[in-house]
C-alpha cells in the first residue's frame, strides 16, 4: 500500500474586481442623489448670495406669464387657478405637517404674486423657503 500524497490547493480570491463594483456603485448612488426633481416649466429664478440644502416637499412655481403650477412629492407640476392653491396646500399640510413649500417665482412677476402666495402662507402656518440661483 503506497501513500498516495495529498497536497493542499489554495484557493484565493480576487478583491479586486469586487472593489471596483463596489466604488462604481457608491459613484452611481452619490450621483443619482444629487439629482434635483427636473422641472419643465422656465422660470428665470432671482440670484442669491446664500443657498440651503433643503429638499421641499411641495412645490408652487409662477412662471412669467403668472401661470401656477402646484406639485406634492415626486408629482408632475400641474396648472391651477389661484383659488385652487389653498386647497392643495391645505391638503398636502393634512398629509405631511413637516412639510416645507418651495416658491419657484420667476424673476420678472411683480413682487405683488409673490406676497399673495405668502400670505397664504402665513395665514396657514406653512414653512415657505423661496427658490433662488446662486451668483455666478
Amino acid at each position: 500500500m503506497g501513500l498516495k500524497r495529498r497536497t493542499k490547493v489554495n484557493a484565493s480570491f480576487s478583491m479586486a474586481s469586487m472593489t471596483d463594483v463596489i466604488f462604481l456603485l457608491l459613484i452611481f448612488f452619490m450621483i443619482s442623489s444629487t439629482v434635483v426633481i427636473p422641472s419643465a416649466i422656465k422660470v428665470t429664478l432671482p440670484q442669491s448670495q446664500q443657498q440651503a440644502a433643503v429638499k421641499p416637499l411641495t412645490r408652487l412655481t409662477i412662471d412669467a406669464g403668472l401661470n401656477y403650477y402646484i406639485a406634492f412629492g415626486k408629482q408632475k407640476e400641474r396648472k391651477v387657478s389661484f383659488d385652487e392653491i389653498t386647497p392643495f396646500l391645505q391638503d398636502c399640510y393634512n398629509k405631511e405637517p413637516e412639510m416645507y413649500v418651495a416658491l419657484y417665482a420667476d424673476e420678472n412677476i411683480p413682487y405683488k404674486e409673490i406676497v399673495k402666495i405668502l400670505n397664504i402662507a402665513n395665514k396657514n402656518k406653512f414653512k415657505m423657503w423661496l427658490a433662488t440661483r446662486p451668483q455666478r
